[in-house]
């Protein structure tokens, strides 16, 4: 029997696309899916066929916001609480408000990480309810010590220990206020299940990591209800299409570079086009540069060997490049482990550093520091990733194991796992009845 599934989520595509490959999963299946999310998507997830219901905070397209406020967002060391406290948290009661109407009716509803109104509706009306995390940082595991974008010394205090390390996390966590969150909760006299921004975020019957188990490997401290499913990839109907200027290029020559800071960092690009073209023509490589927007095209004219656009589908290009240098966001990150290439990592905040460590140690991919990239490093970074052959070696073994693996659908066989427990105890419930009847 088809159940009303109510997917939330918001963020950059590369929080949207999972939910929208699961939606489309479980719509393939005869379910009833609906993904609530930011009126920003609209479009984009109506488009690919799905259901749509808007939650706010009303988020305005990038090229609409304030520049100081992305770069706010994206620095280092402040960017998550500037995150928190002025865009996510302020909106709580209309977000909380939006979600409660979307679920009238529903059976179940999933979660992401950072739509903290959707553990609040959950325990309120009692719905099912599925949490989900996209990278392994969200766990913040003792056994697995996240990478954090500022504290580079943090790294080295992982030598102590996990329970050093749990004993500090502990600590840390006193230091992020989810006040709004907290009071929110009192008011609606629901029980206090953890810190909202870490544990509390975890529903009690199901967490889906939505990521390969082969990038962030299951810990013995991870929540016992945890199930890694791999990666869920939404490739699209609608922009599978390459731009014919840039199959032309690749058409006409070797494999080339690919150079892209997805669809988050693109915004604070700053100088990191120019000194990717500088590190392509001191290595003497054709390079292709995704810049996301026209402000990010530089006002010299290219070499024939180097091309810029705006927006290439990952699915379709990287197969065809030969390494891949970009800003560590989980679904850049997983895509390039897909198409099985070198990949040089250049962080910018949240958990980019994490992820960039998660993918150097499967062996096809280095890291380097935002602030150390300029031409001359980078080139010699990509020149070890092409000629040293265990980088290619182990990337291409890592593609294949990632392409083995289907997230959406093994994520969509554990939610109909929980539906169908439920409705075999409603049954149950049924049979009791009739026979005290």
């Amino acid at each position: 029997m088809s159940k009303r599934i109510v997917l939330t989520t918001i963020g950059s595509y590369g929080d949207i696309h999972p939910y929208m490959a699961l939606a489309m999963e479980l719509q393939s299946r005869g379910q009833d899916v609906v993904v609530a999310t930011t009126e920003l998507y609209r479009e984009k997830i109506v488009g690919a066929g799905l259901r749509f219901i808007p939650t706010r905070p009303d988020i305005p397209p990038p090229q609409e916001q304030d520049p100081s406020l992305i770069e706010r967002v994206m620095h280092p060391r402040r960017g998550s609480r500037v995150l928190l406290d002025e865009l996510l948290l302020p909106p709580l009661r209309e977000s909380y408000s939006d979600l409660l109407k979307a679920v009238e009716g529903a059976d179940l509803l999933v979660s992401h990480p950072i739509t903290f109104a959707g553990p609040l509706v959950a325990q309120k009306t009692g719905i099912k309810w599925i949490s989900s995390v996209l990278a392994p940082v969200s766990f913040m595991s003792p056994n697995d010590p996240p990478v954090p974008p500022f504290w580079p010394w943090m790294n080295h205090l992982s030598l102590l220990g996990p329970r050093f390390m749990g004993w500090f996390y502990e600590q840390a966590k006193k230091h992020y206020d989810a006040g709004p969150i907290t009071r929110m909760r009192d008011e609606l006299a629901l029980p206090d299940c953890g810190h909202p921004l870490f544990e509390g975020q975890h529903s009690p019957t199901l967490i889906l990591a939505l990521f390969s188990p082969l990038f962030g490997p299951p810990q013995p401290d991870w929540p016992r209800q945890t199930r890694a499913t791999g990666f869920a990839f939404y490739d699209g109907h609608h922009a599978d299409q390459m731009p014919p200027e840039l199959l032309h290029f690749l058409d006409r020559g070797p494999a080339p570079i690919v150079f892209t800071l997805g669809t988050s960092a693109v915004w604070v690009a700053q100088d990191f086009y120019r000194e990717s073209i500088a590190a392509a023509r001191s290595l003497g490589t054709r390079a292709v540069l995704l810049i996301g927007d026209e402000r990010n095209r530089l006002p010299v004219e290219l070499p024939p060997e180097i091309i810029a656009v705006s927006y290439a589908p990952y699915q379709s290009l990287l197969p065809r490049a030969c390494a891949m240098v970009h800003h560590g966001g989980v679904g850049t990150t997983a895509q390039g482990l897909r198409a099985g290439i070198p990949t040089l990592i250049v962080p910018f905040a949240f958990d980019q550093p994490d992820n960039a460590a998660h993918a150097a140690r499967l062996g096809g991919s280095r890291t380097l520091p935002r602030k150390k990239y300029r031409g001359g490093r980078i080139a010699r970074e990509l020149e070890l990733l092409l000629t040293e052959p265990q980088y290619a070696v182990r990337a291409a073994a890592v593609g294949v194991e990632i392409r083995a693996e289907n997230g959406a659908a093994r994520a969509s066989d554990l939610i109909e796992a929980v539906l169908h427990d439920e409705q075999t105890e409603s049954r149950k419930e049924e049979l009791v009845h009739a026979a005290g009847d």
